[in-house]
Formats: structure tokens, C-alpha cells, sequence
């Protein structure tokens, strides 16, 4: 069934991206603006439909911005990058696209397909690779069901633009791209992968722009009525609260196309009890007191206490007075198979992954 998203809507479902972001997927207010500003300028909502609305025969691809979001924030976009390379895609197979795909619901990246869709005129399907943000191409429900990225194309704000015709691995995938997209200054607009309707089928994550506006929703009702959103947000996500505090370190650095380091926060009215985060782009594992509370692939994501608004990685600093939020992963990314991917282990923590109760789309 298809709905739309109207310039009403974009706000909530900026907030619930950033989100489900958990610290990474780029900087929502920027995306909120650029979204906006196409929606005024064509005049026209962005069109939605369900999974099972897109024949089994059409082509699809997603699409998401590469490169750390420190990056993002300083590096204004052109605009077009996406389309382009979208355009480059259908070119390059010689058929149309019929649909466009969130490659990850997180942050930004969330809101960039949508201002695709509306250049393209598209409809955008509710559904993504990730049920949050991953800082890496393989990172997602398409390449570890087995599907290959290529042929995958890379966008810069000069409107150049380049195809890998074939890649032999995800792995691969990444570390071209990664090198690619910092010769093209550390952010380019990434389309992949290309797939029919039945590939999409097969292993998308389903109906997290839904449960991304609805995350939105909540918060903004909250605001309205001067009420803390906390508990709620947790809750709509089948999570918990983790921690409640003030952040008083921060350890940030752009290494290798990836924003990396972590954060330390202490609990109000007792400094001992504290919480250590490590990131990169996106928050990975945490340590209460020195005892692992939470890892990836669960989500970490990390709150401004007055008003509910979600914190990405590239805009901590001491003094932010914060709530930590932990929301179990879809099911998608608890199977042996993703976890050899996105579990802990697949970023260089020994650590054992220990799953949240529940998985975030029940």
C-alpha cells in the first residue's frame, strides 16, 4: 500500500533516525534541511510503499552516504550526488530503477533516499539493510544473505562519478570504496546494491521507516506536553535505559574515513558510577563500571536529557547532560552468519555479544 511523507512528517522522522542511528548515518539536522528544502522547492510529498508492493522482476537499489560524519558536518553536499549516481547505475544496466532503497535507517542516511525519490520521482520502500547505522559496506542484511554489491557506484559534489563493474567480495567492496571516497575529500554518495524485487524481498529488514516516524512522533508529542520522552522511546524500541548522566570526556579523531574514539560519562550525584562508550561512527559497546552492559549489533544510542534529541558521535562534548538508551537488534542480525559481521568481534573488541531480550521489529 503506498502513503506519503509530507514536509510535516520530515521532522519526526529525522529525530527517529537519528535514533536508531545510534551516533553514526550522518548528521540528521543537515539531512532534515536538504529534505525539506527539495520538498518545498518540487512541491510534492515523497511517495512510500510496503516490501511486498514491488514486482519480483523490478529493479531496485539503495542507496547511503559514505565517509565519517565529521566529515559530513563540515563538507556541505551538492545536492545531487545521489541522483547522479543512481542515473549512472540505470546507464550502466541499461534499465530503469523502479524503486529506491534506505541502505541504512540511521542518522542521515535515512532522510538522503527520500530526496532521491523525489528527484527521480520514485517511491521509496519502507524497509533497510541495517534496522539501525554500521560504519561498513558489508555490514548490512544484503551482502551477509550473499548477495554481491556490484555493480556499485560513487558520487562526489564535482559530479564526478565512478562504477566498480564487479567486486569479488562485501569486503572488498568496502575497502575500495572507503579508499575512493577519501581521495573524494572523506564523503561521496554511495549506490548499492543493485537487486530485483525478489532479492529485496528476500533479505530486507521491513518497516523501519515506519517505526522511524513513529519514534519521531513520540518525541515531538512529548516536547509538546513539556514531558520527558526517555523511558518512552526506550520502550517503543523493546529496550531499556542504560545510564543517566553527564559526559565527561570525549576522545574523537577522522582515522582512515571512519570517525573513531570514545566517550566517558558519570552518573548525576555520584561520579563513581560511570559508563564508557567506544565508537566508530557509530557507538559500539559499553562498560558500566567496567562491566559490559551492551554491544553491537544491539543499539547504543545516546539522548540530550532536555529534550529527547538524539546525539550523534561527531557532536558529543563535555558537559552534555545525556541519557544512554540500549534497544535489541532485529532478528536479521543475530544469526551466526550476521553476527561473524556486526557482532563485536567484527570490530576488534573481545567481547562477548549478549543479546538484549526481544528484537526491535517484533
Amino acid at each position: 500500500m503506498e502513503r506519503e511523507i509530507t514536509l510535516a512528517d520530515v521532522e519526526a522522522i529525522a529525530i527517529g533516525a537519528g535514533i536508531l542511528g545510534t551516533g553514526g548515518g550522518g548528521n540528521t539536522y543537515l539531512g532534515r534541511v536538504l529534505l525539506e528544502k527539495e520538498m518545498r522547492e518540487r512541491g510534492k510529498p515523497c511517495r512510500i510503499i510496503d516490501v511486498d508492493d514491488v514486482a519480483d522482476d523490478a529493479h531496485v537499489c539503495a542507496i547511503g552516504g559514505m565517509g565519517a560524519p565529521t566529515v559530513g558536518v563540515e563538507k556541505l553536499p551538492q545536492g545531487d550526488e545521489y541522483m547522479i549516481a543512481m542515473r549512472a547505475l540505470e546507464e550502466h544496466i541499461h534499465a530503469p530503477l523502479s524503486a529506491i532503497l534506505i541502505g541504512e535507517i540511521g542518522g542521515s542516511n535515512a532522510l538522503r533516499p527520500l530526496i532521491c525519490a523525489l528527484q527521480m520521482d520514485l517511491p521509496v520502500v519502507d524497509g533497510d539493510g541495517m534496522g539501525r547505522a554500521f560504519p561498513e559496506l558489508q555490514m548490512d542484511t544484503f551482502a551477509i544473505g550473499g548477495l554481491s554489491l556490484s555493480p556499485m557506484a560513487l558520487a562526489d559534489c564535482h559530479g564526478n562519478v565512478v562504477i566498480f563493474h564487479h567486486v569479488d567480495s562485501p569486503r572488498r567492496a568496502e575497502q575500495y570504496g572507503r579508499i575512493l571516497t577519501i581521495e573524494m575529500g572523506g564523503s561521496a554518495a554511495l549506490a548499492m546494491p543493485l537487486m530485483n524485487g525478489a532479492q529485496m524481498k528476500a533479505n530486507i529488514i521491513g518497516g523501519t521507516l515506519t517505526l522511524t516516524q513513529r519514534l519521531g512522533e513520540l518525541v515531538l508529542d512529548a516536547r509538546r506536553r513539556s514531558v520527558e520522552s526517555i523511558d518512552a522511546v526506550a520502550e517503543m524500541g523493546n529496550g531499556r535505559v542504560l545510564f543517566r548522566g553527564k559526559i565527561t570526556d570525549v576522545e574523537r579523531r577522522t582515522v582512515q574515513g571512519f570517525a573513531r574514539g570514545r566517550i566517558k560519562l558519570a552518573a548525576f550525584g555520584d561520579p563513581n558510577d560511570t559508563l564508557e562508550i567506544v565508537f566508530q561512527n557509530e557507538n559500539l559497546v559499553a562498560w558500566r563500571n567496567g562491566e559490559l552492559v551492551c554491544t553491537v549489533p544491539d543499539l547504543i544510542c545516546i539522548l540530550n536529557l532536555e529534550d529527547s534529541e538524539p546525539i550523534g558521535t561527531e557532536m558529543l562534548r563535555y558537559g552534555l547532560r545525556v541519557a544512554v538508551i540500549a534497544m535489541p537488534a532485529p532478528k536479521e542480525l543475530k544469526t551466526p552468519q550476521a553476527l561473524a559481521v556486526v557482532g563485536p568481534a567484527a570490530f576488534g573488541y573481545d567481547v562477548e555479544f549478549q543479546p538484549m531480550d526481544g528484537d526491535l521489529l517484533m
